[in-house]
């Protein structure tokens, strides 16, 4: 497949995952904060998010299983977008909080939602790992982290802008809509070696063989803290800026025009720096001006600067956490076996969402008991930390003709 191709389909596919996530991530807190619900239930929202943590458990099984002659990963791929469609146009017209209907149904249905999106996403990524040649790995990734966050700020930004003149049932339809349009290039994308419907290896095989490669336990670990004092700044952001006495349509804009500019540009900024920088030294730099973005929040939160300087802050911040992300997994690419890529990424992914998940849900609470200012600095200093742990535990870090070491002696790949 000729590169443009490969860059499409992925930056479609990456989007159709963002759009969904955005919205249960970014609007809905905004939502329910309008309606008068308390940070610490809006923090507990975040726990919907937890097949994104968990999809390492059934990753095997998109290795493993298929449909013989049309691929297993464009099998899962194909039916999650599917039925994502379908669970997304039953929550326009069946729930919603425009009939002032209970939550509990509404839940279920964002659980179910993430649940699909997850799953696509671990074909996606391991589709991905195998689609790109390691020369292309870090343009590549900047543009599934761009693909990603324009469906976030899509689904967090633009729909939340929409959502009092659309409603409930309009944004859910579009959100339908969209990812219809976005699983056509997947439909035309052969994979290779679709004759057959599943590896050679069983299940615990592939789960398990990951765990055997040296020092990998301890690099699952430097990529959990890594994202995780910045995922805490991020998991306040919206309610921040509704208590500010920003509308829905405020938020949007800042978020939706602002962030979406900032983190586009960053993400394929990160993409092409990796691959001039090199992984390590890249993720030490972007690392440490994700740090410093955070502490724009501490400074709006706490008063050093004015709130004219709002835009550019939020700006500033998803630019510097573009480029980090973009840089981050051009490396989790790296340690990927083939045959098993899909769980291989998958479970680094997870350690990644499980980090920020647990974050997000602590960032209600710590709000609720110590105020924004508080929150965002403890944020930034957790994020200059998972920077200084990465740099000691990774100094022995090798890469040389195809071969990768992050702790210990080289792996072959």
């Amino acid at each position: 497949m000729h590169t443009s191709r490969k860059f499409i389909l992925l930056a479609c596919l990456y989007f159709s995952q963002g759009m969904p996530y955005g919205f249960f991530s970014q609007a809905l807190p905004a939502i329910l904060r309008e309606r008068d619900m308390s940070l610490t239930h809006i923090g507990l929202t975040y726990l919907l998010l937890l097949p994104w943590a968990l999809k390492f458990l059934w990753a095997p099984l998109v290795d493993e299983l298929g449909i013989p002659g049309f691929g297993h990963r464009k099998t899962w791929l194909v039916a999650a977008q599917v039925l994502t469609v379908t669970v997304l146009l039953y929550l326009g017209l069946y729930a919603g909080l425009d009939d002032g209907g209970g939550t509990s149904l509404l839940f279920w249905g964002f659980f179910l939602a993430n649940l699909l999106a997850a799953t696509q996403d671990i074909a996606t990524d391991g589709m991905a790992v195998n689609l790109l040649s390691p020369e292309e790995r870090g343009i590549g990734n900047g543009i599934q982290v761009a693909g990603y966050r324009l469906g976030m700020i899509v689904g967090g930004g633009v729909l939340l802008s929409f959502f009092g003149s659309l409603g409930w049932r309009g944004i859910f339809l579009f959100m339908a809509g969209l990812l219809v349009l976005s699983t056509l290039p997947a439909l035309s994308w052969r994979e290779p070696g679709a004759a057959s419907g599943r590896t050679r290896e069983g299940y615990w095989e592939i789960f398990s063989h990951v765990w055997r490669k040296p020092g990998f336990p301890v690099w699952l670990g430097l990529i959990a803290f890594y994202k995780f004092g910045e995922a805490m700044a991020t998991g306040m952001l919206t309610p921040f800026l509704s208590d500010l006495g920003m509308n829905m349509v405020d938020i949007a804009e800042v978020t939706g025009k602002w962030g979406f500019v900032g983190g586009l540009l960053g993400s394929l900024l990160g993409g092409f720096l990796v691959t001039l920088m090199g992984r390590y030294i890249a993720l030490l730099v972007l690392g440490l001006l994700q740090t410093i973005s955070v502490g724009g929040y501490v400074a709006l939160a706490d008063g050093w600067l004015s709130l004219d300087l709002l835009n550019w802050v939020v700006c500033w911040e998803h630019f510097a956490a573009g480029m980090a992300t973009a840089a981050l997994f051009t490396v989790m690419m790296d340690v990927c076996d083939g045959t098993t890529a899909s769980s291989d990424y998958t479970l680094q992914a997870s350690a990644v969402v499980i980090a920020t998940g647990i974050a997000k849900t602590l960032s209600g609470l710590v709000a609720d008991y110590h105020g924004y200012g508080f929150t965002f600095q403890t944020s930034m200093v957790l994020t200059l930390l998972g920077v200084v742990a990465f740099a000691i535990l990774a100094r022995r870090w090798v890469r040389a003709g195809g071969r990768i070491a992050l702790i210990g002696p080289a792996v072959s790949h």
